[in-house]
């Protein structure tokens, strides 16, 4: 049995029976059945029951929106937007797939040559708790419109969500079983990969699991891409505009309260403006309001689970200790819940756990930074490589830093870092491997056939 309970007031949600051994077997089967009809359909074909499914996110994106507030926390107005960001995928990739998979024609010695992409089958998704929705989207939609089929495994507290998804799949005119929930714990996802019809996996998540998920995978010779942990630095210079910064910095701190894998998480700083920053962050992360997450006044709702929130503490009183100085927040409320205030610690240095551990939750740390090349080295000091950003007045040079400097999958200029279906989404270093989203995303479940003709 998988409960689900909710992170406002400790209460319980619902209950679920785990699929069986001998249902795992039949919804992989079936799946894989029906896959390999499925690819034998047009593109056309395809892109119909796609944006009927972006049409029935849009009709149901209140209740989608509350059943992620109940299930993992997050405040309604954001939850409404991640349902807004999944019809957004849906469409892209009905409107775009025929042109990504049009055949790459290269020039040889022969009367022909290309290469043609086709499905692989069936790819395993584990997903996360924190964007319930779009984490499994971005990989549904250009899954099922490059012709594969999907099983999902997504996180226990959020089985709701995930039963959600596998109604829509259906409703929108996806064959029955193309694309299928299984309600599991994490502990049974090396039966699923084990299975002959299971081609390949996809996971986003903590180190451990995409190295545990990677390492089974490997052992049967299946693909696998991962999108794994973060520890987003974001740079500011000198010249930067602070109070802009400020706030953009604020902001990604805070989205989704804070448990983000490309939240920004650690401030580094140019020493002659670090105390003015430092105050300026203050005062952006205080106006957030703290609170149940249906409430349309709420910005800041519970953390996933009390033992996330208890973690995040331990990681804010190891750097206490080792002599960081706290600004603001620190303190477990005196409240039910898994709530945690804004946070903000200065004086951070490399012996501290926030300074090297991910901070999935509400907590800022500012880095003092000697100048721009002291700068970029502290940024690049980390195991994580997922996402960076670097705020300047002279944009010429924050692109080159961005460009050739800073060793992260997605670099952005005087903004936060952000997905985008159009953009490849994915890290380097012990944040995982492959890409996401975008041409690539679609085609990295896709067999990039050679075709020659004599």
């Amino acid at each position: 049995m998988i409960s689900s309970i909710s992170p406002t007031n400790g209460r319980l949600l619902a209950e679920y029976d785990e699929t069986s051994p001998d249902e795992v077997q039949r919804h992989i089967g079936t799946a894989a059945g029906l896959q390999r009809e499925w690819e034998r359909t047009s593109i056309e074909d395809r892109a119909v029951p796609m944006k009927e499914m972006a049409e029935l996110l849009d009709a149901n994106r209140s209740e989608l929106a509350e059943l992620m507030a109940d299930e993992m926390g997050k405040p309604v107005a954001q939850g409404l937007a991640e349902v807004d960001k999944c019809a957004w995928v849906c469409r892209h990739y009905a409107e775009n797939t025929e042109r990504i998979l049009a055949e790459d024609h290269i020039s040889t010695d022969r009367s022909r040559s290309y290469v043609a992409y086709r499905p692989l089958g069936v790819v395993l998704a584990v997903m996360p708790w924190n964007f319930p929705l779009w984490q499994v989207y971005r990989f549904l939609a250009p899954a099922l419109m490059a012709g594969n089929g999907g099983i999902l495994k997504h996180a226990s507290n959020v089985t709701g969500a995930a039963l959600w998804i596998d109604r829509l799949v259906v409703e929108a005119g996806f064959p029955d079983g193309l694309f299928r929930t299984l309600v599991l714990p994490s502990s049974r996802v090396d039966e699923v990969l084990e299975h002959p019809e299971i081609v390949a996996a996809t996971l986003t998540g903590s180190d451990p699991a995409g190295r545990a998920v990677a390492e089974k995978a490997g052992s049967l010779l299946k693909k696998t891409v991962l999108e794994l942990g973060g520890s987003d630095p974001y740079v500011v210079l000198a010249d930067a505009d602070l109070e802009r910064a400020a706030e953009t910095c604020a902001t990604s701190r805070l989205i989704n309260g804070g448990q983000s894998c490309i939240a920004a998480k650690r401030f580094i700083v140019e020493a002659p403006v670090v105390e003015e920053f430092s105050q300026l962050l203050a005062a952006g992360l205080s106006k957030a309001v703290l609170g149940d997450p249906k409430d349309s006044a709420t910005t800041l709702g519970p953390m996933a689970r009390l033992d996330l929130r208890d973690d995040l503490h331990d990681q804010v009183e190891r750097s206490l200790a080792a002599g960081a100085r706290l600004v603001m927040g620190g303190e477990i409320p005196d409240s039910q819940g898994a709530f945690y205030p804004p946070t903000l610690l200065a004086d951070v240095t490399e012996a501290m756990a926030v300074y090297h551990e991910e901070t999935f939750g509400p907590v800022a740390a500012v880095i003092t930074a000697d100048d721009l090349d002291d700068a970029v080295r502290i940024a690049n000091d980390t195991q994580f490589g997922l996402g960076a950003a670097i705020f300047t007045s002279d944009v010429e040079l924050g692109e080159q830093v961005a460009r050739d400097r800073l060793q992260a999958g997605a670099c952005f200029v005087n903004a936060f870092v952000a997905s985008d279906p159009r953009l490849p989404f994915g890290g380097v270093k012990t944040s995982g491997y492959g890409r996401e989203l975008s041409d690539l995303g679609m085609k990295e479940f896709l067999n990039a056939k050679t075709v020659v003709v004599a």
